[in-house]
């Protein structure tokens, strides 16, 4: 057996919404974490602190906070409900610079009175940012709910509307006109 496949590694890493915890194995993350919210997760005493192990991921999050990245190709390993997993699936879908309802995401996974549920999901989601759940707004346009707060969904929506406005005529994603539905 490969230990090191086994083991669980983790580091911290600086970034423009603050300190984010990562941990996974060799080859493949399984979280990203702000320690400083409510919802923080801290290492377990038999994880081994390994920063070589997660220089793509912290190469493609600095790409992204920089603007030259608009999606990961980081291998991921999700542990979840079923439901979850197809939650995170759409989410994973979510163009860059764009922003869906709740109640989109329900209908997309065939569950359209679902969406508190979808809630529910996003709130898990093991790996923010990479899965992009801060994409997901209320049907009114409201910022609700965010692992990491509501003022860091805030900063990555406003990151990526000033950056996608530059490529891309999408308009303001606080608004509207900029909202979508995947179809598919």
């Amino acid at each position: 057996m490969d230990l090191a496949r086994t083991m669980t590694f983790y580091t911290y890493h600086d970034s423009p919404v603050g300190q984010l915890l990562l941990a996974g194995m060799p080859g493949t993350l399984m979280i990203i974490n702000f320690p400083q919210n409510n919802q923080a997760v801290a290492p377990q005493e038999e994880w081994k602190r390994d920063d070589a192990v997660f220089k793509k991921t912290t190469r493609q999050l600095d790409e992204y906070f920089s603007g030259t990245r608009t999606e990961f190709t980081i291998p991921l390993e999700l542990e979840g409900s079923d439901f979850q997993k197809k939650v995170w699936a759409v989410l994973q879908a979510i163009p860059f610079g764009t922003t869906i309802s709740y109640g989109d995401v329900a209908q997309r996974i065939g569950q359209p009175s679902a969406s508190r549920a979808v809630g529910s999901a996003n709130n898990a989601n093991p790996i923010p940012i990479i899965i992009p759940c801060h994409r997901v707004i209320g049907a009114d346009k409201s910022m609700t709910g965010f692992g990491g707060g509501i003022d860091i969904k805030i900063k990555l929506l406003e990151l990526e509307n000033r950056l996608s406005s530059h490529s891309k005529p999408q308009g303001d994603l606080f608004y509207p006109d900029n909202a979508v539905t995947i179809n598919g």
